[in-house]
């Protein structure tokens, strides 16, 4: 007799199987957009939504304790500053600019009401910053820890905004400021937390480590870059993207979205003498760090060759690849001359739990 259907197990598929942008995928590919004023959907920095006017530009995300951050050593108000910084970051992304922002917290007991005014002290802070206002959100119990979910709204022009999707082959790939610091902060405090854990008696010590510290537990998004350089020097990215899941993942996003290769060049990476110094003492190799530690916020673009002289003298952008056929893929240009295909092994959103 056959078996019932009734007593087969239920197939079961790993989120791991298919990493943070397959699942979102998968989950979303019989999705459609139902309305002219949906301009662009899933698969960017952010949405755009054009209701005749400026364009609106939107973008969520959510940290979680324990996956995102480490209450151990983070602290609320460097926090709620983060939270905001992750967000904006998205809409600066996309050639835009942002101007509110909502907050939706979960929350479970253990956090008092003076702890939660630290974090929303750093939530204003970040908004008198990036000149953001706090328009709403939602507050709702936690059985365990504490979820911060933010959505940023902003605004840009038509003409001026920059998608993963317009790269072509030719074009210059650029990158704002310094990689890998944020990585290798993350590692200096996991090592003093394991430190004190061990022996509770011993008090942490972080030494000369604060720029690299600093880039982990309060970084900046590149106001600078969308509000100043780029408008002064009159020009548009062809593509663009932040680097929170490290420079090679993001790549690869540009890469499928605009459906080009790239040569990224090692010694276009830019990765500061001291940080590559903290990379080594932690036996690591630096362009490792700045490949894929993440969290550096910072962005990478593509510009036309004929803007190429407009930008290669600005001030903290650093060129470091070109695109290229697609069929040539991904590949990293080493320091030592050799060519080998890229690989993103960013940060991995679904680790066992």
């Amino acid at each position: 007799m056959q078996e019932s259907n009734q007593n087969q197990a239920p197939k079961r598929t790993d989120v791991n199987s298919l990493g943070e942008f397959g699942l979102i995928e998968h989950l979303t590919k019989h999705s459609k957009l139902r309305h002219a004023s949906s301009f662009k959907g899933i698969g960017d920095d952010a949405a755009v939504l054009d209701y005749g006017g400026k364009p609106i530009v939107v973008s969520t995300d959510i940290l979680a304790e324990g996956i995102h951050f480490d209450l151990m050593y983070s602290p609320l108000k460097h926090l709620g500053y983060k939270s905001v910084v992750v967000n904006v970051s998205d809409i600066y992304a996309m050639n835009a600019i942002p101007k509110q922002i909502t907050v939706s917290l979960a929350i479970s007991n253990r956090f008092s009401v003076e702890a939660l005014e630290e974090l929303y002290a750093g939530i204003e802070a970040a908004c008198n910053f990036y000149n953001v206002d706090l328009v709403g959100g939602d507050t709702t119990s936690s059985n365990k820890g504490l979820f911060i979910s933010i959505t940023a709204i902003g605004e840009g022009n038509k003409d001026t905004l920059a998608y993963r999707s317009g790269a072509k082959e030719g074009d210059i790939l650029c990158v704002t400021g310094d990689l890998g610091a944020a990585y290798l902060g993350l590692q200096i405090l996991e090592r003093e937390k394991q430190i004190y854990l061990s022996n509770p008696g011993v008090q942490p010590d972080l030494g000369t480590n604060d720029y690299v510290i600093g880039r982990q537990l309060k970084p900046e998004a590149r106001k600078d870059m969308i509000e100043t350089f780029i408008p002064k020097a009159d020009f548009v990215p062809t593509s663009m993207i932040d680097i929170s899941d490290g420079l090679a993942s993001e790549l690869f996003h540009i890469c499928q979205q605009s459906s080009v290769g790239a040569i990224l060049n090692e010694g276009g990476v830019p990765i500061r003498t001291d940080v590559q110094q903290i990379a080594i003492d932690f036996k690591l190799d630096p362009i490792t760090c700045a490949l894929s530690g993440g969290e550096d916020y910072e962005l990478l673009f593509t510009v036309n060759p004929e803007d190429l002289d407009k930008v290669r003298y600005m001030p903290d952008i650093y060129i470091c690849g070109e695109m290229v056929n697609a069929k040539d893929g991904v590949k990293l240009h080493t320091k030592g001359g050799n060519i080998h295909p890229l690989k993103a092994q960013g940060w991995v959103h679904f680790g066992n739990q």
